[in-house]
């Protein structure tokens, strides 16, 4: 396997990793604290990238102005429901949800940009609706109650179905939508030069003051929880993962592998995330939500190719 491919492969599962961090502060810590944290400890580690990369020099007025716009859809707002999603669909489903990044993307392209959509992309379209459709219908049982009889001799009730919330769908297209208008606003800096490291420090700067600056809010002040060691940690264990590292690996691919490649490489996070979940819960995922992410991973691979 070429070195790119195995750097967008590992984006995808540092991704997948530092979503299964968050779903652990899932009760313990709330959703703006989680954000501070997490996007300041982004911010941190990519500010300081971007200070040894010289990367700095390389942004002027309007490149800023630009991903400034992208931070606030990308990252403050996308980032705000991608948590909310974790909390509220899981690990699983919201990575799922996240494939919806690509159609939603290429139909901004179309509108704005001119774009064409090839029939190839299309049906990659098609398919990523129909695998999250899939995987997002499967119903999933619990464990059968026992329901005593008057002679003593209890019988299995029927299994109950639990199914993912529509609060959860909603935050995660909400997510993919806020992420497709990010990059939407960040690739014409991206293409005129800008250092990758400055560009994700300028978005996540912007998301970091946005954050903070709710604290004037009451209603955001008596949300905060108790300041945990261990909670701290594992924020910043998901931004390191997630942010600094994951996306550090996807820049590192794009240096010299194909884009279409390594952009349907590093979108396996669906995939590589069950057998996290697998390993975390002690149940194997059932066989829609592999057959859902498959598929939308394929049709992903039919829209960055196409």
């Amino acid at each position: 396997m070429l070195i790119s491919e195995a750097l967008a492969l590992g984006s995808a599962t540092c991704i997948a990793l530092s979503s299964m961090f968050i779903n652990e502060l899932n009760g313990r810590v709330p959703l703006m604290q989680l954000a501070r944290w997490q996007l300041t400890a982004a911010f941190l580690m990519t500010a300081t990238a971007a200070t040894v990369a010289g990367g700095w020099a390389t942004l002027g007025g309007w490149q800023f102005m630009a991903l400034t716009a992208s931070g606030v859809f990308g990252i403050a707002i996308a980032s705000t429901t991608y948590f909310a999603a974790i909390y509220t669909a899981g690990p699983r489903v919201t990575a799922l949800l996240f494939s919806l990044t690509s159609p939603f993307a290429l139909a901004m392209g179309y509108v704005a940009l001119g774009e064409t959509i090839s029939l190839l992309q299309a049906t990659g379209v098609v398919l990523i609706l129909t695998g999250i459709l899939i995987a997002i219908a499967a119903r999933r049982r619990r464990p059968a109650p026992m329901i005593p009889l008057a002679d003593g001799e209890p019988i299995e009730a029927p299994a109950p179905q639990e199914r993912t919330s529509l609060t959860g769908i909603v935050l995660g297209v909400v997510t993919a939508f806020g992420q497709a208008l990010g990059s939407l606003f960040a690739r014409p800096a991206m293409a005129a030069g800008v250092e990758p490291f400055a560009a994700m420090a300028v978005r996540a700067g912007i998301a970091v003051i946005f954050f903070w600056a709710l604290l004037a809010l009451p209603v955001i002040r008596r949300q905060s929880g108790a300041l945990r060691r261990k909670d701290v940690s594992l924020a910043v264990v998901s931004a390191f993962f997630g942010t600094a590292l994951g996306m550090s690996l996807l820049l590192a691919a794009l240096k010299t592998g194909s884009v279409g490649i390594v952009s349907t490489l590093s979108s396996m996070t669906p995939i590589v995330i069950l057998p996290m979940v697998w390993l975390r819960s002690g149940k194997m995922p059932h066989a829609y939500a592999w057959a859902g992410a498959a598929l939308a991973i394929a049709g992903t691979a039919l829209v960055s190719l196409g």
